[in-house]
């Protein structure tokens, strides 16, 4: 009877467009849902679900979250039709009862060992729930966790490339943590395509998001973050300090309680810097346990590889020729055959410019060819300069929405209004304002 009545007020609230009261009764009827798991079937047949698309999702989430579920296979095509059918009007009213559907759809697939299957739905549900190409979902953060755990990055590309300037609120619904697990898992997906340098900001969006409390996710981020610095800037000592120094705005709370808990990871950066291959290994070897339970040696294994060929591009700016045995003494490699090695994998990427002579076992070290006279280098300028305007237009654009906005103008407003007063009641005011300021601040804790 209950379920009969729960389906005849779906009906019946959605015929008339009342999505406020249909949201309130199947907030009530979570527990009726779960108490009947073997009538949901029945109830989804009863449905439409491009007219009844809250009430449907209610049901899939009911579904989807018994402890012992059967015919999972039937309910991953039930969710990938209803993505197709669902009511735009009804998604738009609610987007926070579409993201709860993925974010529990999401869990059961990685919990399955099948997260490959949920990339395409839930790439779907990211495009239906953003309101522009630019705005972060929570769902972008289950897409990007799919993707991870099934090493199919490709479909991830295609969202974590655009960058993000807007927050959809989702009904007020997003929490930091969405925001942290996308930068996170985002960070590992172009370390593990090797793209470091955009790797490197994605962490560094997850360890200075504000916060007044450390999560393990920005911890473990900023572990990432020192290691993948490395393989960015390592080669550039005072670049390095320079970009890898976290910004000004970043919560002072970060520096006071990460770099204690990653004390080891800094020790790494320290070696790296001494330009000592022994010095490095040596804490590698000494902290291989942790790395390995943090599951960051292999990225620790790159930073070691990485620190053979910053001596060797080193080198090339204080010597013009020098012997392969010489070359292999002064990096910290074994035989001249290593050091060779290294030296023609870094020739074919292009990082260095030098020519091996086999005859006499000799490195000429040449200058950059490159003459900045090429087509193909005017197209790199002009894309640059592209994005540039681009992203100038972008600025200005939320400039202007800030400077309309209504709590904009009430600050400013009211700053005018002090500076109108006289002496003590601008101190006064300042007292207060200091005073209100030092209440709590929203944890972003997990």
């Amino acid at each position: 009877m209950a379920l009969d009545q729960f389906v005849n007020a779906v009906q019946t609230l959605s015929s008339q467009g009342n999505y406020s009261e249909l949201c309130d009764h199947l907030n009530k009827s979570v527990e009726v849902l779960a108490r009947n798991p073997g009538q949901l079937d029945t109830v989804l047949e009863s449905l439409d679900m491009s007219q009844h698309s809250l009430g449907y999702i209610a049901v899939l989430v009911a579904k989807l979250s018994q402890e012992t579920l059967d015919n999972f296979s039937d309910i991953l095509t039930k969710c990938d039709t209803f993505l197709g059918a669902a009511s735009p009007e009804q998604i738009r009213f609610s987007p926070n009862s579409l993201s709860e559907l993925c974010h529990v759809l999401s869990k059961e697939l990685v919990k399955r060992g099948q997260a490959i299957r949920g990339i395409t739905m839930l790439t779907r549900a990211v495009h239906k729930l953003q309101p522009t190409p630019s705005s972060l979902t929570t769902v972008h953060c289950d897409l990007a966790k799919l993707c991870l755990v099934s090493k199919c990055f490709g479909p991830a590309l295609v969202i974590l490339d655009a960058d993000i300037n807007h927050i959809s609120k989702e009904n007020g619904l997003f929490d930091a943590v969405y925001l942290l697990q996308y930068y996170y898992y985002g960070g590992c997906i172009y370390t593990a395509l090797k793209q470091f340098e955009r790797a490197l900001y994605f962490f560094e969006i997850a360890v200075t998001c504000p916060t007044a409390a450390v999560s393990h996710i920005m911890l473990e981020a900023y572990k990432k973050y020192q290691l993948v610095g490395l393989l960015v800037h390592g080669d550039k000592p005072k670049a390095f300090k320079e970009n890898l120094a976290l910004p000004k705005y970043t919560s002072p709370i970060v520096n006071k309680f990460l770099k204690p808990l990653c004390s080891a990871y800094g020790e790494v950066v320290t070696a790296y810097q001494s330009n000592n291959a022994s010095e490095l290994r040596g804490v590698v070897t000494k902290y291989q346990e942790l790395f390995t339970t943090d599951n960051n040696m292999g990225l620790v294994n790159q930073v070691v590889s990485s620190q053979t060929k910053t001596n060797i591009r080193r080198l090339t700016r204080t010597f013009i020729t020098l012997s392969l045995a010489d070359l292999a003494t002064r990096v910290g490699l074994d035989t001249p055959q290593q050091v060779e090695k290294e030296i023609v994998c870094m020739i074919e990427a292009g990082t260095i410019h030098a020519t091996i002579s086999q005859a006499d076992g000799m490195v000429r070290f040449d200058t950059h060819p490159e003459s900045y006279a090429s087509p193909a280098m005017l197209r790199v300028l002009e894309e640059e300069v592209k994005m540039a305007i681009s992203l100038d237009k972008q600025v200005v654009t939320m400039e202007e929405e800030m400077m309309v906005s209504p709590a904009f103008v009430k600050k400013m407003a009211g700053g005018r209004g002090e500076e109108d007063d006289d002496t003590g009641s601008r101190m006064s005011s300042s007292h207060n304002a200091v005073s209100s300021g030092s209440g709590k601040v929203p944890s972003y804790s997990m």
